[in-house]
């Protein structure tokens, strides 16, 4: 969610919607830490996001640029739509005279020189200024002029203490050029943050942050995910399920059809999760915009994410079955969210759903589908934990969910799915074809379902004006494998008819 609010004086908020909250209120004041990460991966613009919400607080500000003129820093903050008011900025770039071959120092190195050159400015700024927040852009450069890694350790030691003493609280930006020297950095920073980018075969680039350390203070661990955007970073903090357990009452959710609420055995239980698995075609959107309408009727509201189908597409097909989806869409009680597959993490898709249940109150949740889940985030090796995690913590919130998930093929025994996610649900909706009279038709039966009883029947799925669930097929043997037997008695003709 949200940048985590604090009042707490001794810790400073870093500005970053999310950080905060994975940091338990922000970074303990007058500190030294450590940014390390790829070329890219975002570590000047939260710099930068820390030092705007100092000024915003009133505090004094000071980014010291060895590697960035003053014009890019303020055409990098012109992007987001920031400005730099009440940030002084110390840019320090190499002279003309250091750059021509005529520049020559007989008794100590020339890059000995240079450091205590550039130390000695960023020291006499800090003392003219005295920054409650500095920034230090970046020690990749330090490192370079330094040449000797003993040299730069004392000479990082050096000006850790300096600002400990002038009260001030330091981010060192250090990219991997040197990862061996950063490794000998992190034992002296109080905190470390790490921040990685990865390409992906297709679709936007994928980010991911850290805390590797912090001294003295629980955070939270493991990778997030974060996005950069018009108006800075937003990191998504890992869904933990087990920090939102609440008490969930366990009656029954109904569709608005007796006898598919008959065939789950009084209804789906509230806060469970449900996953209907069929062939493409065999009604699965469908029987979600039932779910939806019934719960906008009862005076409850939904949130659908789309992967597959579009918008208009929906409610057209809604519509030719009587459900006026869309205008319990406009009326506020059914939310609908076209997911582009090649612009998410997973991270990022839990945010979503936690902002749709925690700021808009939605009681269930339709993914439709798990295909279109699974294929944008198609090199995740952990998908499945993602997905198991956001369960339960929609399970904990008393929100009822609908999974919907394609099977390849469309009849028979050999009719696969891309991913086992059976087992993640608490209830399990087949939907098959079969082939009965010369007719294809459609049938629905209940697997699992953990919270109670169900019917063991399998029904008739049909589809005219509004849709409707028949009697059990009592007359036909085999209809799951798609070709069943008629076991029946046909009925009687009357002579010459």
């Amino acid at each position: 969610m949200s940048s985590l609010e604090t009042d707490d004086p001794e810790l400073a908020e870093t500005g970053v919607a999310g950080l905060d909250d994975i940091l338990r209120g922000g970074l303990v004041r007058n500190r030294l830490y450590l940014i390390g990460g790829d070329p890219g991966a975002g570590k000047t613009t939260i710099a930068l996001q820390f030092l705007i919400q100092g000024a915003r607080l009133g505090q004094r500000c000071l980014f010291v640029a060895l590697s960035e003129t003053e014009e890019e820093l303020h055409a990098t903050a012109a992007s987001h739509g920031w400005s730099l008011e009440g940030i002084d900025i110390l840019s320090i770039s190499p002279t003309e005279a250091n750059l021509t071959l005529d520049s020559r120092y007989t008794m100590y190195h020339p890059s000995e020189v240079e450091l205590a050159e550039t130390t000695k400015s960023v020291l006499a700024e800090a003392e003219r200024i005295k920054p409650d927040r500095l920034v230090f852009d970046s020690l990749s450069e330090l490192r370079l002029l330094a040449e000797n890694p003993l040299r730069y350790r004392r000479q990082v030691l050096a000006m850790k203490q300096f600002f400990a003493h002038q009260q001030c609280t330091v981010l060192f930006i250090t990219d991997r050029t040197g990862e061996k020297a950063d490794l000998e950095l992190q034992s002296i920073a109080h905190g470390v943050i790490a921040v990685e980018r990865q390409s992906s075969d297709y679709g936007v680039m994928r980010r991911r942050l850290q805390i590797v350390k912090q001294r003295g203070r629980a955070f939270r661990g493991g990778y997030h995910d974060l996005t950069i955007h018009r108006g800075g970073v937003q990191v998504f903090p890992r869904l933990v399920a087990a920090e939102h357990r609440t008490a969930v009452p366990r009656d029954h959710v109904l569709s608005g059809l007796q006898s598919l609420d008959a065939l789950l055995g009084g209804g789906i239980s509230r806060g469970t999760s449900t996953l209907m698995l069929g062939a493409a075609g065999t009604g699965k959107s469908t029987l979600a915009s039932q779910y939806a309408v019934a719960a906008a009727e009862r005076g409850e509201r939904s949130t659908l994410f789309l992967f597959d189908e579009s918008l208009s597409t929906f409610f057209e097909r809604s519509a030719a079955l009587g459900l006026d989806v869309e205008r319990y869409g406009d009326e506020g009680w059914i939310q609908f969210r076209q997911v582009d597959p090649a612009e998410l993490t997973p991270g990022e898709f839990a945010h979503i759903v936690r902002l749709a249940v925690e700021k808009d109150d939605s009681r269930f949740i339709v993914i439709d589908s798990l295909n279109g889940y699974l294929n944008a985030m198609p090199q995740e090796r952990f998908l499945t934990l993602h997905l198991h995690e956001l369960l339960a913590y929609l399970g904990q919130k008393g929100v009822t969910t609908l999974m919907l998930m394609a099977q390849h093929g469309l009849f028979g025994a050999t009719m696969k799915v891309p991913v086992d996610a059976s087992y993640l649900a608490d209830t399990v909706l087949l939907l098959r074809y079969f082939e009965a009279l010369g007719e294809v038709r459609q049938a629905i039966s209940v697997i699992k379902k953990r919270t109670g009883r169900h019917e063991r029947t399998i029904r008739e799925l049909r589809f005219g004006e509004r849709l409707t669930i028949g009697e059990p097929l009592r007359e036909f043997h085999g209809v799951l494998n798609g070709t069943p037997d008629f076991v029946g008695q046909l009925p009687r003709q009357e002579p010459g008819k």
